[in-house]
């Protein structure tokens, strides 16, 4: 564009490598300090994807905008199957269409080896009110986790601890279940082991609030029907082990750096690959029928 009005004879300027952020040569095709190939690397996809959805967050800004068009599949997949109306969407969604869109359920996990639904569960939800509280807390918490280990292991984290709260739900608790409060309980347990792992008064304050805040969380799951305390306890505590294994830091090398990275582009394949098993299985007959 600069040429086109006249500007193409700026000087130009030398590169930021996206891996290391070390400066390189004007015309350098790779990183001198870490190696990273400066035309196409993951590092430069990633940072692009980040400056897109903008912010310090942009894992948790991308997570929220899919549960909140998720939802409106939902929504519309139910109004399809004549179950859209009066006030379903409140708290009343679920059912065919939540199963067909990746709803986590015991038989169709371990019998039919449906296992895309450990993470299709997570984006799928029983209401405007479930949505609206776990949106909440999401937008509340998440930012703070990602800028603690860095959006690509935030990433990993929050799908991996979701995965092992559906599992829990339906290896122990036998029933159908979906909802991003699992992957939320994962965080907490993450932020609940990083305050294990430092000394503070500060610290000491944090993790009693934690565990207040599960403390409640669990009191009212027993005493409102419908709530999956076995998804609460398996995100909240795969979210504290990961949370003693991995480093609490954002990657400090160019190593760490490659390593987080890829462990998100991984977790990315797996995200879109469940969706993908979802729809191929959309028109499947339902368990029984």
């Amino acid at each position: 564009m600069r040429g086109l009005f006249g500007g193409g004879n700026q000087n130009p300027r030398p590169q930021i490598c996206p891996a290391c952020g070390s400066l390189v040569g004007i015309n350098a095709t790779r990183c001198h300090n870490c190696g990273t190939n400066l035309r196409f690397s993951m590092a430069k996809v990633s940072k692009g994807l980040s400056e897109l959805f903008g912010g310090h967050a942009p894992v948790t800004t991308g997570l929220l905008v899919l549960n909140v068009i998720m939802f409106a599949v939902e929504f519309m997949a139910m109004a399809a199957h004549g179950q859209a109306g009066g006030l379903a969407i409140l708290w009343g969604m679920g059912g065919e269409s939540a199963y067909r869109l990746g709803a986590s359920f015991p038989f169709s996990i371990f019998v039919m080896h449906e296992w895309y639904r450990l993470i299709t569960a997570t984006f799928l939800h029983g209401g405007l009110i479930h949505i609206g509280f776990n949106m909440m807390i999401l937008m509340d918490i998440g930012p703070v986790v990602e800028e603690l280990y860095g959006s690509a292991r935030f990433f990993f984290l929050y799908t991996v601890t979701g995965a092992a709260g559906f599992f829990f739900s339906a290896f122990f608790g036998g029933r159908a279940s979906l909802g991003a409060s699992a992957p939320i309980l994962g965080l907490i347990g993450l932020m609940i082991a990083v305050t294990t792992r430092r000394d503070g008064a500060h610290m000491q304050q944090l993790r009693s609030r934690l565990i207040s805040w599960v403390v409640s969380i669990f009191v009212f799951g027993f005493l409102v029907p419908g709530v999956d305390n076995w998804a609460h306890g398996g995100g909240l505590l795969s979210g504290f082990i990961l949370g003693r294994i991995v480093a609490d830091h954002e990657p400090r090398t160019p190593a760490e750096l490659r390593t987080a990275q890829i462990l998100g582009w991984i977790t990315a394949v797996l995200v879109v690959s469940s969706f993908v098993l979802m729809f191929l299985h959309y028109n499947d007959p339902l368990p029984g029928s």
